[in-house]
């Protein structure tokens, strides 16, 4: 386990049951090394593009795509301005049984663009598959998903490849409220 990760787990609280990961974000340390630990693994693999979930896919997803000197694919939720023309995809059901149409202009993408997803945490991954059928039907070449927590199941995973994260989430210190679990209240999606 790196360094980062062993700060990640010791600094990792809940609040009222719910994962609490934009509290991290506060030390500007942390949040610098959580941004080179999400790039670090993808980091040659020729990333053109970074894609980032509203909302907290923006603020993790832009500041990896500045790190890498690549470009921010954001990916909007309903209600948002999306000028142009767009490609929308409905995601399965997540971990709420929700479902979203998510969508991207298509315009931001180019054919042989190079996408990188990065994102806080994945639980079932609906919103990940939703965003990676959206860059291929752009003409965007899949690169993979950079997440600070994975609670993904295998099969899902194994869609979504290659996925580096820097915990699991059944390493994650257990919620302070006795009825709460890991799977019925992660940070999002």
């Amino acid at each position: 386990m790196s360094h980062f990760a062993e700060d990640l787990l010791a600094r990792f609280r809940w609040i009222e049951g719910h994962a609490d990961v934009l509290g991290l974000f506060a030390d500007g340390v942390f949040l610098r090394r959580a941004i080179d630990a999400l790039a670090g693994p993808f980091r040659d693999a020729g990333v053109t593009q970074v894609a980032g979930v509203e909302a907290r896919g923006f603020i993790l997803g832009g500041a990896v795509a500045t790190h890498m000197g690549a470009g921010f694919l954001p990916v909007r939720k309903p209600g948002a301005i999306h000028p142009g023309p767009k490609a929308v995809q409905q995601t399965v059901p997540d971990w709420r049984g929700r479902q979203v149409a998510l969508a991207i202009q298509r315009e931001a993408l180019r054919a042989g663009d190079r996408v990188l997803l990065v994102d806080d945490w994945a639980e079932t991954g609906s919103q990940a598959l939703a965003a990676r059928a959206l860059v291929e039907e752009c003409g965007g070449t899949w690169i993979g998903v950079s997440l600070l927590v994975d609670q993904l199941r295998d099969d899902v995973r194994a869609r979504l490849a290659p996925v580096a994260a820097v915990v699991l989430a059944d390493q994650l210190p257990p919620s302070a409220a006795p009825d709460d679990t890991l799977a019925a209240k992660p940070a999002r999606e």
